[in-house]
């Protein structure tokens, strides 16, 4: 029997469409022949590439009809099945990113610590893993074993019949009703959308809270598609994804954070079944991007000193100073030391301890790395100036704090 690569392509997207886990394709070398994703695997923890040629040769050594599971240094997991024609080996099919076991915060400190990742990436690497399928051990067994028998196959090319869609029948007398109400209903939809638009741009959480539960119920779409209400639903999840991402861009958030958090709940949405689990996604997507505006706005600010700011945020662990953000943006550093100061309110040097501090702080509430390694992480060369600032900042020293503070 010949390899028949178009069957396992088509299984690699059956497998992505129908349990919405990225899957992949690889011949014998481990080079990637036909990828179905929907996660942009972030360039500091890309390495698949490389690791397939080792996923390929453990694959190539098991028996026919096993699975391989896969974890690297960065804690992601994948499932990995040889694709076989009588004794030939011909490749491996590969279903992952996913992960499993511990949360991502905590996962997020342990990769951080091993790979020595800089820590400008740690909001984006976050929004990432979120977005990641959350598999039990139950889950990863049968994933692994539904692809077995997936492969072991040739592919049947399936009939598809549907029942005849009953048409509805309209009374004359209800129709005005329907109408008026129909318009009640679609102004106070687009009410709550500017509402929410605005608490998001303002980092209002409390307001986006109460705003979400007074006009629970007006955001049933189902009759758009009366069909398939879940796909009405997750169009108007969409949109709104859309809607709170421009928000945020208006309160000053920079476009790389926005990327990170749209992805995420647009793979989430695609992987939500029911109508519940997307309106509580919705409600959990409206506060999440308040958190986003409250942590790394900038729209208060001037262009070069949200520029400044943003430059700050990105790189927290590198040398950072006056000068360099200065030669970064090609301006005086005493000419963006002043309109700083005077859009902010304290000096560079006083901002970047700030964020450097808080930035330890989640390091050390979680309390598995050396205070010595958390200020190396967040930019501080010098661990007895470290604490001297923190202690300023914190009003105790950093072994303080982690003995009243570690989770």
């Amino acid at each position: 029997m010949e390899f028949d690569e178009q069957n396992f392509i088509d299984k690699c997207r059956m497998i992505h469409s129908a349990i919405k886990i990225d899957s992949w394709l690889c011949d014998t070398s481990g080079k990637i022949a036909a990828r179905f994703v929907n996660h942009s695997l972030p360039v500091v923890v890309d390495r698949l590439s490389e690791e397939m040629v080792d996923i390929n040769r453990a694959v190539r050594c098991l028996p026919q009809n096993s699975y391989y599971h896969y974890q690297n240094s960065y804690g992601l997991e994948y499932i990995a099945v040889g694709l076989w024609t009588g004794n030939a080996f011909q490749g491996t099919l590969l279903a992952g990113p996913v992960i499993s076991g511990l949360s991502v915060v905590e996962r997020m400190q342990d990769i951080f610590s091993a790979n020595n990742l800089p820590i400008g990436q740690r909001k984006q690497l976050e929004e990432f893993y979120q977005s990641l399928p959350l598999l039990s051990e139950v889950e990863l067994k049968d994933t692994g074993e539904l692809i077995v028998n997936l492969c072991a196959h040739h592919q049947v090319k399936a009939h598809y019949f549907t029942a005849d869609t009953p048409k509805p029948v309209l009374d004359p007398a209800h129709l005005q009703v329907d109408i008026e109400d129909n318009q009640q209903i679609i102004e106070k939809r687009y009410d709550l959308q500017n509402k929410l638009m605005h608490y998001i741009e303002r980092g209002d959480k409390e307001a986006v809270h109460q705003a979400i539960n007074f006009f629970s119920g007006i955001m049933d779409f189902s009759d758009r598609l009366p069909g398939n209400p879940v796909r009405a639903a997750k169009n108007i999840a969409s949109v709104s994804n859309t809607l709170y991402r421009v928000a945020a861009e208006r309160a000053g958030v920079h476009p790389v954070y926005l990327h990170n958090m749209s992805e995420r709940f647009a793979i989430l949405i695609e992987k939500t079944v029911t109508i519940n689990n997307l309106e509580k996604l919705m409600a959990v997507m409206a506060e999440d991007y308040c958190d986003l505006v409250q942590q790394f706005s900038t729209g208060e600010y001037r262009p070069i000193v949200r520029k400044a700011v943003d430059f700050i945020q990105l790189n927290l662990g590198e040398k950072l100073s006056l000068e360099v953000v200065a030669a970064e943006l090609f301006i005086t550093p005493s000419h963006l030391s002043r309109k700083f100061k005077e859009d902010t309110g304290v000096s560079m040097t006083e901002f970047i301890n700030q964020k450097r501090v808080e930035e330890a702080k989640w390091y050390l509430e979680r309390d598995t790395i050396a205070v010595t390694d958390v200020a190396l992480m967040v930019g501080f060369n010098d661990v007895n100036y470290f604490s001297k600032v923190f202690k300023r900042y914190t009003g105790m020293a950093p072994t303080a704090y982690v003995k009243e503070n570690s989770m």
